[in-house]
This record gives structure tokens, sequence and C-alpha cells, in this order.
């Protein structure tokens, strides 16, 4: 067998297998309406399995059978038309049965993924072109405060999203925990999930957007009720100032270059609201809405030229001198 052809075998193989396991498969279910989302899919997936292979098996068996000439093709047989009718019959008893199954089904599994929780912990979901607004509601406002492009949640406690957009029709999807649901402008849409095991699960907008449509990604963040409690009460203080010259050289500069102007640092004279709030930025693992990992390097790149990286967003780029770059890396990665 000659190598190409052996390299498409191959492929065709493989290729179906690539979405099937990982931190972003809708097959490798973390969530309790993921979970029933797969659950439902089984069903729908053997019951069609089914239905087909009886399908196909009736034709093959109508072509292989032969049937005799009749001598006069246009009499009415009896016997054969009250057989036709009971089959027809049979299978329209049987079509409607499994019609009504299926929607029993789907209505079962609906009632898991749509769930309502009073008790659910409340999150404010906004999308931009391109990245997530994410607020963190509380009864006390000193207690409510805005992340971006992360959500970090409790294991075992429902987690309630109120989905609005600031421009475009969005979608909300992280397949290890839930399906997806729009983002529409003027509209309100709420979307609950639980996970069930603490883990990182990639986010991705699945509705198109734009042309950065595909770098419009973020990450959940599950983790132990104690754990995600300390993080909270973490990100409800302001951003701790800098100690050291170089920080607060930074931190000045920050604010001189504009870069206050669009982005909100809690604690500081930066309260811009265009772009995502940078209060904690240091602790984040994706910049750029999960384009680039979030380090020193990438993050220098970012401020330099961010078109270069993510055309069309609305950032712009920054004439920095060297020296200028490193304090305000150095200030921002101070943000934890």
């Amino acid at each position: 067998m000659q190598v190409w052809v052996r390299r498409v075998l191959v492929l065709c193989t493989i290729w179906p297998l690539t979405a099937c396991a990982g931190r972003q498969s809708a097959l490798d279910p973390q969530g309790l309406q993921s979970g029933q989302i797969l659950h439902t899919l089984f069903i729908f997936l053997a019951v069609s399995a089914v239905v087909w292979t009886a399908v196909v098996i009736a034709l093959c068996i109508g072509m292989m059978r032969r049937k005799r000439s009749a001598d006069r093709p246009l009499d009415l047989h009896q016997a054969f038309e009250e057989r036709s009718g009971r089959v027809i019959l049979a299978l329209g008893i049987a079509t409607t049965a499994v019609v009504l199954g299926l929607s029993f089904v789907s209505y079962a599994g609906q009632r898991t993924v749509f769930a309502k929780d009073e008790k659910a912990h409340i999150l404010k979901i906004i999308g931009h072109q391109w990245w997530w607004e994410v607020r963190y509601e509380a009864d006390s406002p000193h207690q409510s405060f805005v992340t971006a492009n992360e959500i970090r949640i409790p294991t075992g406690e429902p987690v309630r999203l109120e989905l609005e957009s600031a421009d475009v029709i969005h979608s909300f999807w992280v397949p290890s925990l839930t399906g997806k649901m729009d983002l529409i402008p003027g509209q309100k849409n709420e979307l609950q999930f639980t996970a069930k095991n603490a883990g990182i699960y990639r986010g991705q907008c699945a509705e198109f957007c734009g042309i950065q449509h595909a770098h419009m990604a973020f990450a959940v963040i599950a983790m132990s009720p104690d754990e995600f409690g300390r993080w909270r009460d973490h990100e409800n203080q302001s951003a701790n100032s800098p100690a050291d010259p170089l920080g607060k050289q930074g931190e000045a500069l920050f604010r001189a270059r504009g870069c206050a102007l669009c982005h909100n640092i809690s604690g500081t004279l930066a309260g811009g609201q265009l772009g995502p709030d940078l209060t904690h930025i240091g602790s984040r693992t994706t910049i750029a809405a999960g384009t680039l990992p979030n380090n020193s390097a990438t993050l220098g790149a970012w401020i330099a030229d961010p078109q270069h990286i993510k055309p069309g967003n609305l950032m712009p780029r920054m004439p920095l001198q060297s020296d200028e770059m490193i304090a305000i890396i150095h200030y921002l990665e101070q943000l934890k």
C-alpha cells in the first residue's frame, strides 16, 4: 500500500477522536448539566442507530428478494393488502412511540439543564468585542468586584450566570460544564451550572462576532468552596500600592500614558471602563481573552503592539520607550 494511502486512512480513522477529551470537550463532562446533556445525546444516538440499522436491513431484504411477475399485475390481492396495512400501522405506532419517548427524554433532561436554584452564586457576564467582563454580584456593594476573562467558581455549588452583550451577539459555551447560551444586545439571558470536580475548563464564544471571534476565549477555574472563599475575599481588596521604585514608576507611567483612561485598577486613580479591569491582572493565567499566556514577554508584546497580535481590537499601539515598558510590566505583574 502506498504511503499516502496509509496516511489518508490513518487520518480518517483518528480525526473524530480529536474532540473526545480535554478541557474543552462536550464528551468529557465535569458538571451536572454537561453530564445530563451527554446522557441525553447517547440515548438519542442509540435510538437513531437502532432505527437506521432496521431501515438498512429492510432495504437490503427488499433489494435481494425476488418477486415473481404476476399474470395480472393490476388485480387486487386482498391478503397482501391486509398484510401491508398491518405493517404500515405497526410502523406508524412505533414511530409515534419513538418520537414521544425521545421527547420525554429531552424534556426530562431540560429540567436538569435549565433548573434554577435560589441559593446559586450570581455572576454577570458581559460580552465585548472581543473579551469577557465578569462581575461577581453580592448583596453588599463592597463585596462585589469585577474581573475579566476568568471565571472562578466553587465545586459542588450552583452558579447562575446573567448573560448580556455590550455590542453584538455572542454565545457563552463551556463544553465540559454546560451547554450554550447566547448573549443578545438589550436582552438578559440566564444559565446555571454546577461543577463537580476541581480543574480548569476552557470556554469559547460560540457565535461569530467579528474578525477576532476565534480569539474570544475564557477559563473557568473550579476550586473547593474554602479555596474559592479565600480567593473571593482577596479579590474584594483593592490593588496593593507598589513599594519599590520601579513599581512606583510603572504606576505613574500607567496613568501618564493614558492606560488609566480605558482600564480600572481599584484603589488607584485609574478608573477607565472601556477595557478589562486590571486590579488583579498579575494572578490571571492568560491575557487578551485567552490569546496569550500571562508572563512578562507576552504582556510586553501585547502592550507594544496589540493590533499585531489581535487585529481589530480596541486597544491602540502604545509608543513606549524600553525603560517605560519595563516599568509598566513590572507594575502590572505586582497586581495579584
